[in-house]
């Protein structure tokens, strides 16, 4: 082998290390946690080398998931709901690692303005649905209305029991469109809940994530349970049923999901021509200017 074909493939293997150490990196900074774990508290998991090596099978298989919807015009939405740190913000990123966001986008709406709470409910919603091939991933939706809504008072027990009317309706309707709907509830317990926040307050590159409305899921736990029975108990229909997800484990609830949300749109690979590379053109009156020293970033590393 000559040492410019060597070198080619020694390119081409520090190219896909790259592209996985995306991946390490999401999983090393959640794994600082472990300087603030005692010895033997931390739950038994699944084997590191094991789920590296599911999720990139996994991901290779959203991307072939991806190509289908592109390909068929499909509308997908898929809604992540969930406890404050039950891990969907986790299983967002694993979905969308190495997807395209052209294709596939998350929409993670804030506090309404006070010109849509004057507006129909769904609106802001429906305005953020997928048009064809397109993927709409919702980190949390609709359904804040029977949570942290009617824990919290922000909304009347009139609109309560309106929004438990409308949405199957609203459900419906989407999927009579065309739209295939998946619902997924990330479920923890109290004590994951309690262990997850701790960790957050004690590491400084993670207590943005505790918002004051986050330390009130706390006291308003019990509250939020049966909020969450309530909820479960009438939007689960046949045309958009929910699923729920064990989140105890956080590497084994993204597996579980993704492989459930795979197995729910059923795909093939898409026809592809094959793809090749232009040659440049040369023109012999262009010469290339040299960058002024100034404008280079320094090579700190």
């Amino acid at each position: 082998m000559s040492a410019s074909t060597q070198g080619d493939l020694n390119r081409i293997k520090n190219e896909i290390v790259d592209s996985f150490d995306e991946e390490l990196e999401l999983q090393m900074e959640e794994e600082r946690i472990e300087d603030f774990i005692s010895e033997g508290m931390s739950e038994p998991t699944i084997d590191r080398r094991l789920y590296f090596r599911d999720l990139f099978k996994l991901q290779h298989e959203l991307v072939r998931l991806q190509d289908w919807v592109q390909y068929k015009k499909l509308k997908v939405v898929v809604l992540f709901e969930g406890r404050d740190s039950a891990g969907k913000g986790g299983a967002i990123k694993r979905v969308t690692q190495r997807l395209n966001p052209r294709v596939c986008r998350v929409v993670a709406l804030p506090a309404p303005t006070e010109r849509e709470r004057t507006q129909w409910y769904f609106q802001r919603y429906v305005q953020n649905l997928p048009s064809a091939g397109e993927m709409v991933l919702f980190d949390r939706s609709w359904y804040n209305r029977s949570g942290v809504e009617r824990v919290m008072g922000f909304c009347t027990q009139d609109e309560l029991e309106e929004f438990f009317r409308s949405v199957p309706e609203f459900e419906r309707m989407l999927v009579r469109s065309g739209i295939i709907l998946l619902k997924y509830w990330f479920s923890i317990t109290d004590e994951e809940q309690e262990f997850r926040f701790r960790m957050r307050i004690n590491d400084p590159l993670k207590q943005w994530k505790l918002s004051p409305m986050d330390l009130q899921s706390r006291v308003h736990w019990e509250a939020y349970t049966r909020a969450k029975e309530d909820m479960l108990e009438r939007t689960h229909i046949p045309e958009a049923p929910w699923w729920v997800v064990q989140a105890v484990d956080k590497k084994k609830a993204r597996l579980n999901m993704i492989a459930h949300l795979l197995s729910q749109i059923p795909y093939e690979t898409v026809p592809k021509q094959e793809i090749e590379l232009p040659a440049r053109v040369r023109n012999a009156d262009y010469i290339r200017h040299p960058v002024p020293p100034e404008m280079y970033v320094p090579d700190l590393y």
